[in-house]
């Protein structure tokens, strides 16, 4: 089984995702995406999949999301891509892809719903 995560190992959610995974015998692809960045075409195939919107997508916890003025009204979801393709630090995580879908797994437990 393929499986993929778009990790930040400074992130607890993300370290525990990847627990996860590991615990149950899946050795996934690890993409840390601060040192490999998703390209526009594979960030719109993950928000596309994930069925989120794309503020859904969006890390708004952290402090460029409003420095870069992203939560002002009108914002658009073009706009919000371009940040976090400049920015990959405001992608949410982790993500992961598996045969059976992709989500955005946050808490880490919903992965659980991704495994056979």
């Amino acid at each position: 089984m393929n499986t993929t995560i778009y990790h930040n190992p400074k992130c607890g959610t993300s370290r525990n995702t990847l627990a996860l995974l590991r615990e149950r015998g899946i050795e996934p692809e690890v993409i840390e995406y601060l040192k490999t960045p998703p390209s526009r075409e594979t960030l719109l195939s993950l928000i596309k999949a994930s069925g989120l919107p794309v503020i859904d997508i969006v890390r708004r916890k952290e402090a460029l999301f409003t420095e870069l003025g992203l939560d002002a009204p009108g914002v658009t979801d073009a706009q919000l891509i371009d940040a976090m393709l400049a920015h990959p630090i405001l992608m949410n995580r982790p993500i992961v892809v598996t045969p059976k879908g992709t989500r955005l797994c946050r808490p880490a437990e919903q992965v659980l719903d991704l495994l056979s």
